[in-house]
C-alpha cells in the first residue's frame, strides 16, 4: 500500500513558477513509477508528467513539454513537479500517482493516487 500527499499549489499569475511536491509513505517508493496528473472543471484528468523507477527516464505532455520538470528524490520518498511560465490553462487539481510497473507511464492505469491539489493560475 503507497498512500501519496501532494502539496504546494496555490494561486499564482500568469508567468509564475509553482513547485508541487508529492511524499510517499512506504519502503518501495523507488520501485514505483511516480506520474503528475491534472484535471481541469468540466474536463477529463490528464497526463502531465511521468518519472521512471530510478529517475533516468522522464515523459511530458506536449502541452508542458519545456515548461515543467519531473524529479524525485527517493531517499525523501518525494516526486517533484517545477512549473514554469504558467498559463492559466494550467489551472486544474493536480494529482500524483504511483504504478508499479516503469512503463505504459502516460496512460491512466496507475495504482495509487494521492487527493489533489489545486493550482490556479491568474491572467
Amino acid at each position: 500500500q503507497v498512500q501519496l500527499v501532494e502539496s504546494g499549489g496555490g494561486l499564482v499569475q500568469a508567468g509564475g513558477s509553482l513547485r508541487l511536491s508529492c511524499a510517499a509513505s512506504g519502503r518501495t517508493f523507488s520501485s514505483y513509477a511516480m506520474g503528475w496528473f491534472r484535471q481541469a472543471p468540466g474536463k477529463e484528468r490528464e497526463f502531465v508528467a511521468a518519472i521512471s523507477w530510478s529517475g533516468g527516464s522522464t515523459y511530458y505532455a506536449d502541452s508542458v513539454k519545456g515548461r515543467f520538470t519531473i524529479s524525485r528524490d527517493n531517499a525523501k520518498n518525494t516526486v517533484y513537479l517545477q512549473m514554469n511560465s504558467l498559463k492559466p490553462e494550467d489551472t486544474a487539481v493536480y494529482y500524483c500517482a504511483a504504478r508499479k510497473l516503469n512503463y505504459g507511464l502516460t496512460t491512466l492505469k496507475y495504482d495509487y493516487w494521492g487527493q489533489g491539489t489545486q493550482v490556479t493560475v491568474s491572467s
